[in-house]
């Protein structure tokens, strides 16, 4: 009997397979920018709390527009269990098909790297709009909506970056600037609202 489920199962193992691998693959995007807006840095005013095992510090309220250029989820490193995601974002120039066309974008170790060809714009122009950013899901639905996008959608996040700490002595600190490259540049964003389109 199991011998006639045994073609079902693999056509079914095919299909979800197929599947994931589409709904992983970047969403092609016309040319054009398609995030104009720099993103909106204020102060913070929110006292620290406690999230899990961590106390957050919130630095400023953040509000962001942008290109997602990559994606990279993350199990196991000494993050994993506060940002279990990086986005790898783009806006202005990084948000436009056409630039984003002589530019390779990678992602690992929580850091991304942007490779020009010879025809890409300048590269100092480049990584003043783009971003890598550590996103700490403000609540269940919010881990949902991060962990369903892709590159090349454009999102909206709104939330805080912070500081976090926990009582083992892990720190981790966020960038409050867009200037910065090399380790410690990140935002450690605290995502309280996603859209995502």
């Amino acid at each position: 009997m199991l011998r006639h489920w045994k073609p079902l199962l693999a056509i079914g193992a095919c299909f979800f397979g197929i599947v994931g691998m589409l709904s992983g693959r970047p969403i092609e995007r016309s040319p054009g920018v398609l995030a104009p807006e720099e993103p909106i840095q204020m102060a913070a005013e929110t006292a620290p709390f406690d999230h899990g095992d961590y106390r957050v510090a919130p630095r400023a309220r953040y509000d962001i527009t942008a290109r997602v250029l990559s994606v990279e989820p993350y199990r196991v490193d000494g993050g994993a269990g506060i940002a279990p995601i990086d986005f790898a974002v783009g806006w202005g120039p990084m948000s436009d098909s056409t630039v984003l066309d002589h530019f390779r974008v990678t992602q690992g170790s929580r850091f991304f790297t942007i490779y020009p060809d010879e025809e890409a714009i300048d590269l100092p122009t480049a990584l003043r709009s783009a971003a890598n950013m550590h996103l700490i899901p403000g609540s269940a639905q919010v881990r949902e909506q991060l962990e369903s996008t892709r590159a090349g959608n454009i999102v909206r996040l709104q939330g805080m970056l912070v500081n976090v700490s926990r009582a083992d002595g892990f720190t981790w600190e966020t960038s409050l600037s867009r200037n910065d490259t090399g380790a410690g540049a990140c935002e450690l964003f605290f995502v309280e609202q996603v859209e995502v389109r």
